[in-house]
This record gives C-alpha cells, sequence and structure tokens, in this order.
C-alpha cells in the first residue's frame, strides 16, 4: 500500500536489472533491462489526517478508490479565507492520504526496485511495508525512493505516503 498527501501528478514503478557492469563484448544484456510499471491506477484516498495510518494493518476498505492525477484541493469550496488565500487559488490546504497495494513479481528477486514521483504537492512523507521512506517539504518536484531493502516475496508490498 501506498499513502501520499496533497496532489499526486504520477507515480511509476521502476524495476531495474542486477547492478552488476554491462559485458562489453555485446553478451547477454537481459539482465540490465528496465521495466517500469504504470501506478497510476487504483488507490485509496482519504481526507483528513489518519492515526497510525503508515501501519500495514490500516483497514482503508472505506476510503474513496481513484486513479491519479489527483487534486483532492479543487473539490473543496473556494474561500478567500482559506490557507491558499486568493493569491493561492482560495482553496482548501489540509492532509491527505494516498494507499495502494501492490505485488512485486518474484522474476524481480535480487533487482533493484524505485518508485517514482512525478510530482506531489508538499510536504510529503512516504512509507513503504511500515518503513518511513522519507520526507520531502517542497512540492511539484519529481523524486524517487528505493524500494528493494523492504520487499517480502511472495506477500503483498505495502507503500504509503501522507502528509
Amino acid at each position: 500500500m501506498f499513502c501520499l498527501s496533497f496532489t499526486v501528478l504520477s507515480v511509476a514503478l521502476n524495476v531495474f536489472g542486477q547492478v552488476l557492469k554491462p559485458p562489453h563484448n555485446g553478451g547477454d544484456l537481459s539482465p540490465f533491462k528496465r521495466s517500469i510499471a504504470d501506478f497510476d491506477k487504483g488507490w485509496h484516498f482519504n481526507l483528513g489526517d489518519v492515526k497510525d495510518g503508515e501501519k500495514t494493518s490500516l483497514d482503508d476498505a472505506n476510503w474513496r478508490l481513484l486513479n491519479l492525477p489527483h487534486d483532492w484541493s479543487i473539490e473543496g469550496k473556494f474561500s478567500k479565507d482559506n490557507p491558499a488565500t486568493p493569491e493561492g487559488g482560495a482553496l482548501p490546504g489540509g492532509i491527505g492520504w494516498y494507499r495502494k497495494m501492490f505485488t512485486v513479481p518474484v522474476s524481480s528477486k535480487n533487482k533493484l526496485i524505485y518508485i517514482d514521483f512525478d510530482g506531489v504537492y508538499q510536504k510529503s512523507t512516504v512509507w513503504v511495508n511500515g518503513h518511513k521512506l522519507g520526507f520531502r517539504p517542497n512540492g511539484y518536484i519529481s523524486f524517487r525512493y528505493e524500494l528493494t531493502p523492504y520487499q517480502f516475496w511472495r506477500k503483498q508490498y505495502d507503500c504509503r505516503k501522507s502528509g
């Protein structure tokens, strides 16, 4: 699962081949191929903070199901009194959680696994399988986290982010 905050533009899962030096003699390069999976479909969303939202045991069955990109703030009421102020679009602010369960194929074992974010509004924190991957204070910037150390083969993979 994967929980992330604010506006998410798009997300991709990258699987890289083994970290070895490629052969210079034109040999087999298949272990070095990169595959990219579209990660924009099938996210669960909750507007507002969630106690223990980073825990894999959290039940998100009643959360809204949606696809990315998603900007929850534009679904709110425009007001000059909102945190964004009229200069920032007069939109509401706050915390939104996104979660996604996914499985990494066993064929990707011994390969590097990354998750790429094309853009998140701001103040995002990402967890995978209960491990905090990092915090990004700024928004609308691409960033990447490595998931390799947190893989559980033949089990579901949990990746999240909050704001």
